[in-house]
């Protein structure tokens, strides 16, 4: 017997209010389960949303350029009742029930909230990074805790209470919208964006940094205006905020890659039968491994609070990619783990990916430090910006052959530029160059990749 149901988006990750750039499928199509239905778009990543089964689309109840969340509603499906939507993996997960209970008495966990919520500040910031997936970047850190107010409980469950503390929300200033004015988590999001907003409206110009004047170029000749595209846009406010917050210093260096150069060109004819094209990149990701781990300052994030590091125990380098419409980071995965042609093959389809518009947001996220390589285009040294949360970011600008005095005599050697920008509230100048040598002399002997 066919059977009508709902198709709603699954769970998505940290994404809310996603655009959907296309829509694959119309009224009276047949569908397969796992067959793709419409295109979202978040930040800089696509992702397909498949049929949840077998069937016939009846409606669809979204256009091109709508936004959704986990939940919504996008189409109606007639299938024959075997693999439905509401009983498939791809359906998001039951939230917690709202009950109709009467408000509860005060108890001891409301009244230790503000101590559990100054707790849960590490929490509360990767739930707000949620909202900058809606093309407006969050703030550099969230708002102080609330300390909550009146003796008598916000009309709200448990989990809702529970949920406002690890966000340091003031449950007795936010409006319900469930049933008898009973609080829901989204009407907590809705507080807390409410919050953020009003900040970013007061440091609009930089905490006090004068805006730049609008001119009108029109008067000193022909002009003409042109929008950015949606990954300048989103990147935008992301470098703005860190360069405004992060204390930056670079330090430059050189290695001296002449042997490292010989060796990769004598495994490149073997690695292109195989279908990979290896560079000094992967040779170079894998020193860069080693330098965390002997420098685990490096492979760390400054806590919210300002006065703990988290020190992270894996080792995922994001590699900056330039495409067409704007610069993406996609993050290759355990470094540590893979040889050098499997990190030139990982690289090069994350490139592709990059360069086509459909790398998934879990392919861009979870990066311990970043690459940025102009080596294929010139340069002899320049800043990169710290690729916030991290705490250091390497750029690499194009070798050049240098005469180089080895203590007789001027002897040519291929010499690699080397420049290390790092958060000078996390790592000193001196831990810099003590970890720029380490990066300069393992590249100096290509032996060293064996420790």
């Amino acid at each position: 017997m066919a059977e009508l149901s709902e198709v709603k988006i699954p769970d998505i990750g940290d994404f809310t209010d996603v655009e959907i750039i296309e829509i694959l499928v119309g009224p009276g199509d047949s569908v397969s389960t796992e067959d793709p239905l419409l295109t979202l778009e978040s930040d800089k990543a696509t992702m397909e949303i498949p049929s949840p089964a077998d069937g016939t689309i009846q409606s669809v109840s979204v256009e091109v350029g709508d936004r959704v969340s986990e939940g919504s509603v996008v189409m109606m499906l007639e299938s024959d009742g075997q693999g439905a939507a509401s009983e498939s993996g791809t359906q998001p997960s039951v939230s917690e029930p709202e009950s109709s209970d009467p408000v509860p008495e005060p108890t001891p966990e409301s009244k230790t909230a503000p101590a559990q919520a100054e707790s849960s500040r590490s929490e509360a910031t990767q739930q707000v990074e949620v909202e900058s997936h809606k093309g407006a970047q969050p703030p550099a850190s969230l708002p102080p805790p609330v300390q909550k107010s009146g003796s008598v409980p916000p009309h709200a469950s448990p989990g809702v209470r529970r949920f406002a503390r690890e966000l340091g929300a003031d449950l007795t200033q936010v409006n319900g919208s469930g049933p008898k004015g009973r609080i829901l988590k989204e009407d907590v999001k809705k507080w807390i964006k409410q919050q953020l907003s009003s900040e970013r409206s007061v440091s609009a110009t930089g905490s006090g940094i004068p805006e730049i004047p609008a001119v009108d170029f029109s008067k000193f000749g022909e002009t003409e205006t042109v929008s950015l595209s949606r990954i300048k846009k989103l990147s935008g406010p992301h470098l703005q905020r860190a360069w405004l917050n992060i204390p930056h210093v670079t330090h430059h260096d050189e290695a001296d890659i002449t042997e490292l150069e010989e060796f990769r060109q004598s495994i490149k004819e073997e690695a292109a039968r195989d279908g990979v094209r290896i560079t000094l990149l992967g040779f170079v990701m894998k020193i860069l491994v080693g330098g965390l781990k002997s420098f685990p300052t490096f492979n760390a994030s400054l806590h919210p609070n300002g006065e703990n590091l988290i020190l992270k125990k894996y080792f995922n380098i994001g590699i900056a990619v330039d495409t067409p419409n704007g610069l993406v980071v996609p993050v290759v995965k355990d470094v540590d783990r893979k040889s050098i042609t499997e990190l030139a093959a990982a690289m090069g389809e994350l490139s592709q990916k990059a360069r086509e518009g459909k790398l998934s947001p879990s392919e861009m996220q979870g990066g311990c430090i970043s690459i940025s390589s102009l080596g294929g285009i010139g340069g002899t040294a320049f800043t990169p910006i710290v690729n916030a949360p991290e705490v250091a970011i390497l750029g690499l600008s194009r070798s050049r052959i240098k005469p180089i005095w080895d203590g007789e005599q001027f002897q040519p050697r291929l010499m690699q530029p080397l420049s290390l920008s790092y958060d000078h509230r996390v790592i000193d100048g001196a831990e810099a160059a003590r970890f720029c040598a380490y990066l300069a002399r393992s590249l100096s002997d290509v032996r060293r990749l064996a420790l």
